[in-house]
C-alpha cells in the first residue's frame, strides 16, 4: 500500500510538470465506455477497484496501485462495487 500522502503527491506531479491536480470519486458499479482525454494522465488509486482497459487489456487497479494514461488514448473504466478513489495529476 502506497503511504504518500496527497500534498506529496501534488507536490511530486506539479514538479514533473502536470497543471492539475485533483481527488476524483467514482459510484459503485459505474461504467464509462471508450473515451480519450486531451491531457496526460497520472494517477494513484488510493480506494476501491477500477478496471483500466487499453487496447483491448483490461487491467485490474485496486488503492495503492498508480497508472499513467497518455493524451489521446481510447480507454473504458468499469468501477468495483465500492466505487473508487483517484488522486489524478494532469498533463495539459
Amino acid at each position: 500500500m502506497n503511504s504518500e500522502t496527497f500534498a506529496e503527491f501534488e507536490a511530486r506531479a506539479r514538479a514533473q510538470g502536470f497543471n492539475d491536480v485533483l481527488v476524483r470519486e467514482w459510484a459503485p458499479g459505474r461504467v464509462v465506455g471508450t473515451h480519450t482525454h486531451p491531457f496526460d494522465v497520472s494517477a494513484l488509486v488510493v480506494r476501491g477497484e477500477v478496471v483500466l482497459t487499453c487496447h483491448g487489456e483490461g487491467r485490474a487497479l485496486r488503492a495503492g496501485q498508480p497508472f499513467e494514461l497518455p493524451r489521446d488514448t481510447p480507454h473504458d473504466e468499469r468501477y468495483g462495487p465500492e466505487g473508487a478513489t483517484f488522486w489524478v495529476a494532469r498533463k495539459n
